[in-house]
């Protein structure tokens, strides 16, 4: 059974999710082959971060690939949808991703300057906040916790892959609004668009794209907050709008020109980074803030507008 700091989860959410995932992360957190959408998950291979180092000093490319890691841009993307309340044109939303905050410590301290000074109505977080997969989570949490406090409030975030579901409390207590298949109204001017969110579909599985959609009218604008981009075709098929993920970091190693040598996700390449769309989904994949090497998307910035026909 869950712990007693899970409890008001477990009473939201309920017991069989919490424990589930509990589960997973107890027997399968460290697994290499068999677990998730992937047979083989390269970032829990030990040696990975060796073998990259390594191949990245013989080539020459470690400092470069450094900087690049710690080097943070924000990315502007504008959504346009017949379909969004005129309430809500020029809605900006503060997109983070795949911080990793305790191996990306230079990253994370650019981006807390950056953060402060960018206006948005919302931000939402989409995972990844831990380094590793498993162990210790405080550092990351500490590093969240200084970076959430210059965020304009509302936050609302999900969990990634690299995330143990023991970190949702402490996560709540910054302020932000976790999303375990649920979803949050918002409100503007009388009108209404719906947040969503899932749990990781990548490793952990615990997604229900119906449930999040549930609640949600089906002539509403929604959003859909999800780690990965992998669960795209659910995504369009429950009506949303606009999806947000992570989780590729780009491809994590690019060839020069942010060509991904590989996405460690089932998609087409071309939803690997950036906008993208699917039948009448718009999605954006933002690359992350810690990856070594290529052009990292420390914050991405989507402005919503509403389009006649």
């Amino acid at each position: 059974m869950a712990d007693t700091a899970l409890q008001g989860l477990v009473e939201r959410i309920g017991a069989d999710h919490v424990v589930r995932r509990l589960g997973i992360e107890a027997a399968h957190e460290k697994q290499l082959f068999g677990q998730g959408t992937l047979l083989f998950n390269v970032e829990n291979w030990k040696l990975a971060p060796w073998v990259i180092e390594t191949a990245l000093k013989l080539a020459g490319l470690h400092g470069r690939a450094r900087r690049n890691a710690d080097r943070v841009e924000v990315r502007h993307n504008l959504v346009t949808s017949t379909r969004l309340p005129a309430a809500f044109d020029g809605f900006i939303i503060l997109h983070l991703s795949d911080l990793h905050a305790d191996i990306s410590q230079g990253a994370m301290r650019h981006l807390t300057d950056i953060v402060r000074t960018i206006a948005c109505d919302i931000c939402v977080l989409t995972g990844d906040y831990r380094g590793k997969t498993f162990g210790a989570f405080e550092t990351s949490l500490a590093l969240m916790r200084d970076l959430c406090a210059r965020i304009k409030l509302p936050l609302y975030g999900i969990l990634g892959n690299h995330d143990s579901i023991r970190m949702t409390p402490a996560l709540e207590a910054m302020g932000i609004r976790m999303l375990f298949n649920e979803q949050e109204p918002i409100t503007r001017n009388g009108a209404t668009i719906h947040l969503a969110g899932i749990d990781d579909a990548h490793f952990y599985r615990t997604d229900d794209i119906a449930k999040a959609a549930a609640a949600i009218p089906r002539d509403a604008f929604s959003i859909l907050l999800a780690h990965t981009p992998e669960s795209y075709r659910e995504a369009a098929a429950a009506g949303f709008d606009l999806m947000l993920s992570g989780h590729t970091h780009g491809g994590q190693l690019c060839l020069p020109g942010g060509i991904a040598i590989k996405l460690e996700a089932r998609l087409p390449r071309r939803m690997g980074r950036g906008a993208w769309r699917f039948q009448t989904l718009a999605g954006y994949t933002g690359a992350g803030a810690a990856q070594l090497p290529g052009r990292d998307h420390g914050a991405y910035a989507a402005a919503a507008r509403r389009v006649t026909r």
